[in-house]
């Protein structure tokens, strides 16, 4: 637990501590704005993502009988990935995963030994496999943006709910002692210049009455 000082220099290191919370805070609530968007946005480029699954792979179920036929060729060749780029990307101050494209490995086959609906399976098959990858993708982009944006909502209430509430209190609890020290010091001082005046009042009262003394005797 932080000790206050009940000092003047404490004072102002607690007001310029309050002010530079009360500076960091608006930037907080707008990153966190910035990510509860991010969040949303990625909850529906995934959700997209899982719809593209689906209609690929209800697509390639409707040429999963044709599999079951002698091809002359291994169709899981077809779905090699040969090149799967996924950069990275600075969005609201974090690095997030940004599927760019996907590449499959080429592959020869004879046009004459292979059913013509063959190209069109393939294609299916590759939409599936790449449509699975940007799940993936997206899915991990969501959960860095709500990871961040759970460690940014931690910090705003910590400003908002404690540090501030906190420094302001001790702010007022210093500034109530220093208040008081200061009518305690005017309440001395008054005190002690009224007992001068008492003494100067004294010494005149007295000389007063030496001197109607005096002046009686002389008369």
């Amino acid at each position: 637990m932080t000790v206050i000082k009940y000092t003047k220099s404490s004072l102002r290191d607690q007001q310029s501590k309050l002010k530079q919370l009360q500076k960091y805070l608006p930037t907080l609530k707008l990153k966190k704005a910035l990510l509860q968007i991010e969040v949303n946005n990625a909850k529906q480029q995934l959700s997209e993502a899982e719809n593209a699954f689906q209609t690929s792979l209800e697509m390639a179920r409707e040429y999963g009988c044709l599999l079951q036929e002698k091809l002359g060729i291994d169709i899981r060749d077809f779905i090699q990935i040969d090149e799967l780029v996924v950069s990275k990307e600075n969005i609201a101050g974090i690095e997030v995963p940004h599927f760019k494209y996907l590449k499959f490995k080429t592959i020869n086959y004879s046009l004459y030994e292979t059913p013509p609906w063959i190209d069109t399976v393939i294609l299916k098959l590759q939409a599936l496999v790449s449509s699975k990858i940007k799940i993936s993708v997206e899915l991990e982009r969501m959960q860095v943006f709500q990871n961040e944006l759970k460690t940014v909502s931690i910090r705003v209430n910590l400003f908002e709910k404690i540090l501030i509430p906190r420094t302001e209190e001790c702010i007022k609890k210093i500034r109530v002692f220093l208040g008081d020290q200061l009518l305690a010091g005017i309440g001395q001082i008054k005190i002690a210049k009224s007992k001068i005046e008492e003494r100067k009042f004294l010494k005149l009262k007295s000389k007063l009455s030496k001197f109607e003394l005096l002046e009686e005797l002389g008369a």
